[in-house]
């Protein structure tokens, strides 16, 4: 990594959870060069789909740091 990159990362890791997470997405977005319609409205009918789910209490959110250990236990 050159030491340029290098000193961003390091700025960028002392960024809030949420604000990484935003980096991070326009950071990927960046890379992408065509954007698949189809797959875009696939994701937001996913997303709205989860989100009536969440709303009616059909399904329940875990705390990250309990899905983590469930994922590491694995």
């Amino acid at each position: 990594m050159e030491p340029n990159a290098a000193r961003i990362l390091q700025e960028a890791l002392r960024l809030p959870p949420e604000a990484r997470a935003a980096l991070a997405g326009s950071l990927i977005d960046s890379l992408e060069e065509a954007i698949d319609d189809t797959a875009e409205a696939e994701w937001a009918a996913e997303i709205a789909k989860r989100l009536r789910e969440l709303d009616s209490s059909k399904v329940k959110t875990v705390p990250w740091s309990e899905a983590r250990r469930a994922i590491s236990e694995g």
